[in-house]
């Protein structure tokens, strides 16, 4: 029998999961180092989420009729659907026991790889800055309830009195966010395979209303994204037939299917005439949408609280779209419009954060806060949340009115832009002179930007900012760094030498620091994959650059080396990708100020003698709208940001980006159009996979895929890297590659740095043999 409990009213659609102190990340790695145990890392992530369910208690939501959602995970949330499902690559097949389970130290073998076995292959989540694993899915994968977890931590919430709501990745996501495993069949998709997958899903549901969950949450954002290669139809088509056979399921709990980050669109109607009982609507992105007489059997719960910033909501606003929304679909509840994995955990704790700023700002549990106003204001009208809504209309006007929120100055610069601003010369004519200015061997070898950060390194950094450590003694521990960085590239035969970055905190953060118009937190971690947290900083105000930031290390380190030294900075749609942006004018207008300051330390690098300069890219795809129709125009902007920032160059000066986990075959045209001289790209995991949509795209700029998956500890040997460039050869013209990781090497150790480098610039000089030999 399926539980009759009405929705809650008022609920999140997840939480964040590291904890307020980054409690996960610390015993997950310490796990890793072999510091501790499995059963110590269970004892601390069942600690985690017990404290999790009593805080979103004491914030507001009802504990007892499942307005809580059960959302941890200890690395990856497409990870544990996998484990769930028992969809383990036959690579990983001696890590499953004879239960059909894989072990935490196993999932994370599969999460991170070791030795020869390869991980799986990690990208962005959507529109977001959450990195997921990508499962891999043939045609003869077995499908099996494999790990009950859901229904462990269930269980583990209601011996503490909280009846929860189990959160899965549901299966229409989980097969469209696979990829075909190797060896199946031309025109195989793992959507194929939903069949075969349904009755697990279907078996997992029977022991979930077992244990007694009144309600279970299927995440479906695959649902309002068209940016997946099978057609929108078979979309529909598996949204139909999943949920026609979960409903089916006898003795289940209640279905709540979400699907945030744009609209429902086309699959709503379907939704509607579903037999689920409750379906999520993004309204900060999706808008309202049209009633549907199926819904009105169905509680439509409204995402009006932004889940993926930091801004203090509109509450009157909210409150507005709610009493529009409740004469359209009558069985309402609030939500936010996206879990809150994406934005850090309490913003009251930013003691160092300008108190007119944080009064601006809302982060998780401020956001849970306003979904509990929004909810009393939905059961007893509008009067009895009438102080709360004075109070943040009163602060989204002190907002608005701030000193800094609009410079006279840089608005007048932004409306001068001109065409030629956003224009270089021939590429054919700057590759013959960038030829001759660096003397370059072809298959150039060098690295992504960063080095390993030492704890020697990080602890200097942070006694400069607690006043220990003067600025003359930061600087002399910073150039001995750097110093020791070029030595070790000169040694290794590197023929592009960088400094390392040791100075940078974080490659959004540093320049976020250095720019009027930010403010960066204390406290304010957010998960990106796996126990790997940042910092996003809060651009709240117009961009500019009142000083050089990066120029005075990059001529240092040029004064070490005869060798060309690359110039880094960040881009500007990573640098609005990567922060919490002000949303009270378009990111176009944003962007263009962030691209002239950054235009402006171009201009000193290269009158500071750098020849090289890479601004980085990553998050160029990640931005990119789920929607097709507004993709056009969003890569208008960010294209024309990053040329804004690059076109004042000479023909000399080379200019790189680097873009990582960027699907290189969806943003190819716009790649084209960025005009960089050389791109460098994430290759590693996917074995060169991008190498065909180069080939097939004509793409004639210097290019480098990655030989090196820095987000794996394994160190690629000589014959992998040497089998990688040989793919990359077979599709790209010799002249055009270059040879380098995956992405910075922040996160690595120095160890496996050395011995990684070691083998790619072994690798390449044999391939270089050879090719020079044969060719």
């Amino acid at each position: 029998m399926i539980p009759t409990s009405a929705f809650p009213v008022g609920t999140i659609l997840g939480y964040p999961r590291i904890g307020p102190n980054r409690e996960l990340k610390r015993a997950v790695e310490s796990f890793w180092a072999g510091r501790i145990d499995a059963e110590a890392l269970e004892r601390t992530a069942s600690e985690l989420r017990a404290a999790t369910r009593a805080r979103l208690a004491g914030l507001g939501l009802d504990p007892t009729n499942a307005a809580i959602p059960e959302s941890f995970s200890f690395y990856d949330q497409v990870l544990d659907a996998a484990l769930t499902v028992g969809a383990v690559p036959e690579r990983f097949s001696s890590l499953v026991g004879a239960d059909g389970r894989v072990d935490l130290a196993g999932a994370f073998t599969i999460a991170r790889g070791a030795g020869d076995l390869a991980p799986l292959e990690m990208t962005k989540w959507f529109d977001s800055n959450y990195h997921y694993l990508v499962p891999e899915i043939g045609e003869s994968t077995p499908f099996a309830l494999s790990d009950d977890r859901v229904v462990e931590q269930f269980r583990e919430g209601l011996a503490e009195g909280y009846v929860t709501r189990p959160v899965i990745v549901g299966p229409v996501t989980f097969l469209l966010l696979s990829k075909a495993a190797e060896g199946a069949s031309v025109g195989f998709a793992p959507i194929d395979r939903l069949e075969a997958l349904l009755p697990v899903y279907a078996e997992l549901l029977q022991r979930l209303a077992a244990a007694g969950a009144p309600w279970v949450q299927l995440d479906e954002p695959a649902l309002v994204s068209e940016t997946f290669d099978v057609p929108r139809s078979t979309v529909l088509a598996a949204l139909e037939r999943s949920t026609a056979v979960l409903s089916a399921v006898s003795d289940r709990p209640a279905i709540f299917v979400a699907a945030p980050y744009g609209a429902l669109g086309d699959a709503l109607p379907v939704l509607a005439a579903s037999g689920v009982e409750a379906v999520g609507v993004d309204l900060v992105r999706g808008g309202l949408p049209e009633s549907s007489p199926g819904l009105a059997t169905k509680t439509v719960v409204a995402g009006v609280i932004d889940g993926h910033n930091v801004w203090r909501g509109d509450l009157a606003a909210a409150a507005d779209l709610l009493a529009r929304a409740v004469e359209r679909f009558p069985q309402l509840a609030v939500s936010t419009s996206t879990s809150l994995l994406h934005v850090p955990h309490d913003v009251s704790v930013e003691t160092r954060l300008d108190p007119r700023l944080r009064s601006w700002l809302a982060f998780a549990d401020q956001k849970v806060d306003q979904i509990a106003v929004l909810a009393r204001g939905l059961t007893r009208g509008r009067a009895s949340i009438a102080a709360e809504l004075t109070a943040a209309s009163a602060a989204l006007d002190d907002r608005l009115a701030a000193p800094g929120v609009v410079d006279a100055a840089i608005r007048a610069r932004t409306a001068a832009l001109a065409p030629a601003d956003f224009t270089r010369g021939d590429y054919q004519e700057r590759a013959a002179a960038q030829e001759q200015a660096l003397g370059l061997p072809f298959l150039p070898t060098t690295t992504i930007g960063s080095f390993p950060q030492t704890g020697d390194i990080r602890r200097a950094r942070a006694q400069r900012v607690a006043g220990t450590l003067d600025e003359e003694a930061y600087v002399e521990t910073m150039r001995a760094e750097i110093g020791r960085v070029v030595a070790l590239q000169e040694d290794l035969g590197i023929d592009v030498v960088v400094h390392g970055e040791p100075e940078r905190n974080d490659m959004v953060q540093y320049f976020a620091e250095h720019l009027d118009g930010f403010a960066v937190t204390e406290h304010g971690w957010v998960q990106s994959y796996g126990s790997r947290c940042t910092r996003p900083s809060i651009l709240w105000g117009d961009v500019s650059r009142p000083a050089p930031i990066t120029v005075e290390w990059s001529a240092y380190t040029q004064s070490l080396t005869t060798k060309p030294v690359k110039g880094m900075l960040t881009g500007p749609v990573t640098i609005l990708a990567w922060s919490f942006v002000r949303d009270d004018q378009p990111l176009a207008e944003t962007a263009n100020q962030v691209a002239l300051a950054l235009r402006d330390e171009i201009a000193d690098l290269e009158r500071a003698g750098i020849r090289i300069i890479q601004v980085d890219e990553p998050a160029l795809r990640e931005l990119l709208p789920l929607r097709r129709a507004d993709q056009g125009r969003y890569l208008d902007w960010s294209v024309g940001s990053f040329r804004l920032a690059t076109a004042g160059v000479r023909a000399e000066t080379q200019i790189h980006t680097h873009l990582c986990y960027s699907e290189f075959g969806v943003v190819i045209d716009a790649i084209r159009r960025l005009d960089a001289d050389v791109t460098s790209i994430e290759a590693a995991r996917s074995r060169m996979e991008v190498v065909s949509d180069i080939r097939a795209s004509g793409f004639d700029h210097g290019i480098g895929p990655g030989v090196y998956d820095i987000h794996s500890p394994r160190v690629p040997s000589v014959a992998e890297v040497t089998a990688l460039l040989e793919i990359a050869l077979e599709g790209i013209p010799q002249r055009q590659v270059w040879v380098n990781p995956d992405c910075g090497l922040k996160t690595r150790g120095y160890e496996e740095t050395v011995a990684s480098l070691a083998n790619i610039v072994e690798a390449t000089r044999a391939v270089r043999a050879r090719v020079g030999a044969t060719g």
